[in-house]
């Protein structure tokens, strides 16, 4: 048998050696999250599992990068590999210092499309459209993978495969993709980081597609694997593995054994599940062979998976051998990492709006800048950040840059007081004291609040039944608790944990007064209002407010103050939009929107920088301000960054990977995924937004000419160079981010508006031009045809478009494409599914068909050619569907028919578009099925 520490044995041979000595029990062991050392061959342990979603993160210190929204922003793939390398490089150094605490398996990027801005985890991802989701995760994924012909830096990991875009009811709601969405928009997200290799693991979801769970879904197999011939290592969710047979959430299949059988034959060959207990997931899957629902076969073929990853990583290979493996701890938050997080800060920064000529800031002009708001001061975290190593605040990098910065929080503080005594909270707890005590409210949105007490300096926080919770920087660290159940201290730095335990809401009652209630993100208990005993619970008692500082108030004076002001507004990370919690609005919450109109009103010289996991609606100050700027979270350097971008040592680099909306009535119902129904995303959106997609201002003006295409007209397989120059006009040097853009102008289906197709980014020094050259491939125009089942490049003409940002068109042409041309379907020629509809209303794609959940649902097929058809059968279940011709309601009607019968047609020749009519909610059609 062939040794398999053999580094001269092709790869798949030393697999299959060391599968071949594994007992059924060893196998089985190999499918958990945890895999178990193999003593007696000498194989060690194994963990699936490190977040490095933007620096290494969960385990300390660590360089922390801007947001992945934010490494969206730059459009810099470049850039985002040598992010992805960095953070690599750090869990290389910290697994070589601890290899039990810090595994190689990363789960990351996350490549979802963000389709929604309200989605809670907007700030994991990077674009709202597919191609630039691609681009930068096959960067970060290339640069965490590293670039030895044989050996892996790490193993990244996609998140979250498939149709992933909602927080609420999300183990329970089933993404609605039809063929086009789920071809054209978000099956492209992953394919590219796969296809190169650059990625060589995906996680599943915890939602069902199509009414099947994420994790038994046949796309795992039919689609994904198709796209390498290389293994796959597919691992689940956290706990999504239980989901699929819990009554209490998907109740899929029957029982645990049922559905981990489905779910290795489908693709899955790790469970993340049951936390360490791995004997649990053992057992399911041992019951599961042992009933005939799995074969060994199934679990040889999950084994080889997870075995060919830590092949990949060298762990049988001699350490010298592998130049990652020489790679020590002292790489973390290295000079040059902190240096690349500096830069990376600086190119994400999006210039929203500039007027006035107040930015750049001068500081010989500026001499007194008031840098103002609750932001100003604090660089906070996200869930999937590392430990800050340190912080360069906005204040801190404005205090380094001018004359004089004052800063105000702009946070009102309050005394609250009950039958003449004051409410003080302290390290010790709560109680009633003739001394005041007072905090200042920092409002989040929603109606939700936190505290901070001027006893201790820190935040209210409630103490809860748990006895560990997961603060960020790491899940599995002691939370220190301070009091009973229920009872309240002030010992908190800020929300950090999982579970977070500083939300109030502060209920104003009719007399002016208000009830202090304890809020919790779903699925965590709400312990209730503060008591009479001042312990939290069912009967609240209402405290008189008594305000002592005008948070806005006295913001407005310090800006008057001053030459200039900065007001930092935006979210916190764990509050509102996060894992678990989609938002509710697009709305900046009401305080953060007063204190920026106070400020104004004070000095008209102020800028606002929003500093956010995603987008706001901030029609006021588009409207009145001279300049607005957005930044994600930006991690460490995010102040030092943000100085050098308000003085113009630096031009913005960053362009929006996303719509800016005016308002959320904007938006659809966020569990609707049909992006082309619903004009959704830049593609589909008729509307005007606050700020298009690519969006981004710089401090120098460019001009475009010369457009030119290198054939004016072009096939599938081909490509065509789009050329033309740009030239920085203005007096300053400037970065660049060129765009360009089709539109497929004659098509039978709904096209997008506009769609990207290629960008690069550069600086120009004043006066200097550049030729850009970009390719457009022919095959990327295609979409994919319901009538054949398969992408189709069309026939037709297609407008290109160069420009700054997708509403800011400098230059265009006209492609002429040379494809097919679709004809008109025939309906004797073979069943039609009912999927493959061009239109439909008040449907739910389902795991066996198309089902009405309205009443007067129907489907819509677009030019069917009806002739010869003299009968009709559904296959599907349910009651009857009425098929109409032309018109749903008043056209002729061809066939009544319920599932399984065959029925006769009435004879309706010629092309017509074809509507299937449901009779009643619950009925489901899979196919229909016309004969002579």
């Amino acid at each position: 048998m062939t040794d398999f520490r053999d580094p001269t044995v092709p790869l798949r041979r030393r697999v299959e050696s060391l599968l071949g000595q594994l007992t059924l029990e060893e196998k089985l062991a190999l499918l958990h999250q945890h895999q178990p050392a193999i003593e007696r061959l000498g194989v060690g342990r194994f963990t699936t599992g490190t977040e490095a979603l933007h620096g290494l993160a969960w385990l300390g210190e660590a360089t922390v990068f801007p947001q992945a929204v934010g490494l969206g922003a730059t459009w810099d793939p470049e850039l985002v590999t040598k992010v992805g390398d960095a953070t690599g490089d750090e869990v290389r150094g910290l697994h070589h210092k601890d290899p039990t605490r810090c595994g190689l398996n990363v789960w990351a990027p996350v490549v979802n499309p963000l389709r929604d801005p309200r989605w809670g985890r907007n700030e994991e991802g990077y674009s709202e459209d597919a191609f630039l989701t691609a681009v930068l995760g096959e960067a970060y994924a290339q640069g965490l993978r590293g670039d030895h012909p044989r050996f892996l830096k790490t193993a990244p990991t996609l998140k979250h495969f498939l149709g992933y875009n909602n927080e609420t009811d999300r183990c329970l709601s089933s993404s609605n993709l039809t063929p086009r969405v789920l071809r054209e928009y978000e099956l492209p997200a992953y394919r590219r980081a796969i296809a190169s290799g650059a990625a060589v693991a995906v996680m599943a979801s915890y939602n069902l597609v199509n009414g099947i769970p994420a994790h038994v879904t046949p796309h795992l197999n039919d689609d994904l694997r198709t796209w390498t011939t290389d293994e796959v290592f597919v691992v689940s969710d956290a706990f999504a593995p239980n989901n699929l047979a819990d009554p209490a959430q998907q109740a899929y299949f029957p029982d645990h054994a049922a559905s981990h059988g489905a779910a290795v034959r489908a693709g899955i060959d790790s469970f993340t599940d049951q936390n360490t207990d791995s004997h649990i997931t053992i057992d399911r899957l041992r019951e599961a062979m042992q009933r005939g629902l799995l074969d060994e076969a199934d679990v040889d073929q999950a084994v080889r998976r997870a075995l060919t990853v830590r092949f990949r990583l060298g762990e049988f290979d001699p350490a010298e051998d592998n130049p990652y493996a020489q790679i020590t701890a002292d790489v973390i938050n290295s000079a040059e990492h902190q240096e690349l997080a500096l830069e990376t800060a600086r190119q994400s920064i999006v210039l929203l709006k500039s007027e006035c000529k107040l930015l750049p800031l001068d500081p010989a002009r500026h001499k007194t800048v008031a840098v103002i708001g609750p932001l100003a001061d604090r660089n906070h975290t996200d869930w999937y950040s590392g430990t800050l190593p340190y912080a360069v605040t906005v204040k801190n990098g404005i205090e380094t840059t001018f004359d004089k910065a004052v800063h105000v929080e702009g946070v009102d503080r309050v005394a609250l007081k009950r039958d003449g005594r004051y409410l003080v909270v302290d390290e010790t707890g709560a109680r009633l004291d003739d001394v005041p005590c007072a905090y200042d409210i920092f409002d989040w949105g929603q109606g939700v609040v936190t505290l901070r007490s001027t006893a201790t300096g820190r935040f209210l926080r409630v103490n809860t039944s748990a006895d560990q919770d997961g603060p960020v920087g790491g899940p599995a660290a002691d939370v220190h608790i301070t009091g009973a159940k229920g009872t309240l201290d002030a010992t908190s730095d800020g929300p950090s944990e999982w579970t977070v335990r500083e939300m109030f809401r502060l209920d104003e009652q009719v007399d002016g007064t208000v009830l202090i209630r304890h809020h919790a993100s779903p699925g965590n208990e709400e312990l209730g209002g503060l008591q009479a005993d001042l312990t939290l619970g069912a009967h609240p008692v209402p405290f008189e407010v008594e305000l002592l500082v005008d948070g806005a108030a006295q913001a407005a004076a310090a800006a008057a103050r001053a030459d200039a002001a900065v007001v930092v507004l935006g979210n916190h990370p764990l509050i509102n939009g996060r894992e678990t919690e989609d938002r509710a609005d697009l709305a900046l919450p009401p305080a953060q929107e007063n204190l920026l109109r106070e400020v104004y009103a004070a000095n008209a010289s102020t800028a606002l920088l929003l500093v956010s996991s995603y987008p706001y609606a901030v029609g006021w100050a588009e409207v009145h301000l001279p300049a607005v700027l957005w930044s994600s979270h930006g991690g460490q350097e995010l102040g030092r960054a943000v100085a050098d971008v308000l003085t113009g040592t630096v031009d913005p680099g960053g362009r929006l990977p996303q719509t800016w909306y005016r308002s959320a009535c904007e938006l659809p119902d966020i569990f609707d995924y049909d992006i082309i129904a619903n004009d959704a995303t830049y593609l589909y959106y008729r509307g005007t937004p606050l700020y298009p997609f690519g969006h981004g201002l710089s401090y120098t003006t460019f001009d475009y000419a010369g457009l030119r295409l290198s054939a004016d007209g072009a096939a599938a397989g081909e490509t065509v160079t789009v050329t033309f120059t740009v030239t920085n006009t203005g007096s300053r040097p400037g970065t660049e981010v060129v765009q360009l853009y089709s539109h497929q102008q004659r098509s039978r289906v709904k096209q997008p508006l506009r769609q990207l197709r290629s960008f690069t980014k550069f600086t120009l020094q004043p006066g200097e031009s550049r030729e850009v050259s970009l390719p457009v491939d022919v095959d990327d125009l295609a979409f994919w045809d319901v009538t054949t089942g398969r992408l189709v490049v069309e026939a037709a003409r297609h407008k290109i478009m160069v420009g700054r940002s997708s509403s800011d068109i400098r230059l265009t042409a006209t492609l002429a494409v040379r494809g097919t041309v679709i004809g008109t379907r025939r309906a004797v020629d073979q069943p039609v599914r009912a999927v493959d509809n061009d239109e439909y209303s008040g449907i739910a794609l389902a795991a066996d068909g198309v089902k009405a959940v309205e009443e007067g649902a129907w489907l819509c097929f677009q030019g069917v050619d009806l002739s010869g058809v003299r009968t009709t059968q559904l296959r599907g279940h349910g009651g009857s569907v009425s098929i109409r011709v032309d018109d749903p309601f008043s056209g002729p009607e061809l066939a009544k028919v319920v599932p399984g019968q065959r029925v006769p047609s009435a004879s309706v020749d010629g092309v017509h578009d074809l509507y299937l009519v449901y009779g009643s909610v619950g009925t489901t059609v899979e196919e229909l099925v016309f004969a002579r």
